[in-house]
């Protein structure tokens, strides 16, 4: 089996590669060769995928038996299009991964892979779409559709579309469950959302690495929501990360009325936490049919404190700093709540 990776060297890529080379599988990397270094053992290409160009002189090193997709993010449309176009013909069939954010629904029903999705054109630049006043829909939402419109165009049937809500574990870039254990570990009373018993959904970064590399092996395209199908409470979660922090800290669950009257941002300043009926309801049964397995998320709380601890370090990206109230701010709320 011989892949393409686009991406490949960070987080997702970068055990997409290392799943890949553990199976035995010839694999080659194409990226900018500034996110982090190129893993050992493959054929790594350096070049900007917007330039057709390089996207050329990536196609002769062809052909492969798959391209799995993990470096689309914040790419319009047309960009993906523009890719999907000049690796055509060079690859058997491609991975693309994607979002539950491109579900019109989303986060306020119960998704399915059934559910509409948001119309985006294959060749919009990144000014299409909107955000809504709540929130939802994103215009990454609408752009992250498009991408997949343009993969379908370009590639039919062959495509597969792996949509994941949450990717939690070592290495993870955008910051969420690094602060939910920094937080853990400075211990005190700690600001919790309420209800505690909310089941929540995040998939380990490697359980999604292992699905798409199947679906690399497979024969015909589909799409497939990546959840959880059995993911802890809220509050099984933060005790997860007590217990492997080793932190004094006590939560003081808050209904979302007072976070609101408080002003506390949903989903960034308590990282996980959204009140939308749908954002921790993706029925991920199709993919589990199709060999997604999940380990408990307790594995990927303490693999990824291990990693920190082992002086882990994400590549720097803009979405970390978004990431978890501010101390000040929490001591602010708890005092006026009653919390020491």
């Amino acid at each position: 089996m011989r892949i393409l990776v686009l991406g490949g060297t960070w987080f997702l890529g970068k055990e997409i590669v290392t799943g890949a080379r553990r199976r035995g599988w010839e694999v080659t990397t194409f990226n900018r060769g500034r996110s982090g270094p190129d893993a050992p053992g493959v054929e790594a290409i350096h070049g900007d995928r917007t330039d057709a160009a390089a996207l050329s002189h990536l196609a002769a090193a062809g052909p492969w038996d798959a391209v799995v997709d993990t470096s689309s993010g914040e790419l319009p449309p047309r960009d993906v299009l523009l890719a999907a176009r000049a690796l055509a013909g060079q690859v058997g069939r491609w991975v693309h991964v994607s979002t539950v954010s491109v579900y019109a629904d989303w986060p306020h029903h119960t998704l399915t892979e059934a559910s509409p999705v948001l119309d985006c054109p294959p060749d919009a630049d990144n000014t299409f779409g909107y955000t809504g006043a709540d929130g939802s829909p994103t215009r990454y939402g609408f752009q992250k559709a498009g991408g997949e419109r343009a993969v379908a165009e370009a590639l039919g049937d062959r495509a597969v579309f792996l949509r994941p809500g949450v990717i939690l574990g070592p290495g993870e870039y955008v910051g969420r469950l690094p602060w939910w254990l920094t937080r853990a570990a400075r211990g005190g009373r700690i600001l919790a959302p309420s209800p505690a018993n909310q089941r929540i959904q995040p998939v380990d970064v490697r359980d999604v690495a292992a699905f798409a590399l199947d679906q690399a092996a497979e024969a015909a395209g589909e799409a497939f929501n990546i959840a959880h199908p059995d993911g802890p409470t809220f509050a099984e979660f933060i005790t997860g990360c007590l217990n492997v922090t080793g932190g004094a800290g006590r939560p003081l669950w808050t209904s979302p009325e007072d976070l609101a009257r408080h002003g506390v941002t949903q989903w960034t300043e308590l990282p996980l936490w959204r009140t939308h009926a749908g954002v921790w309801a993706v029925d991920s049964s199709r993919a589990m049919a199709a060999g997604l397995r999940c380990r408990p998320l307790r594995e990927t709380i303490a693999d990824t404190w291990a990693w920190l601890q082992a002086d882990g370090r994400p590549v720097a990206h803009p979405r970390w700093d978004l990431h978890g109230i501010a101390p000040e701010k929490e001591a602010k709320i708890l005092a006026s709540l009653g919390g020491e």
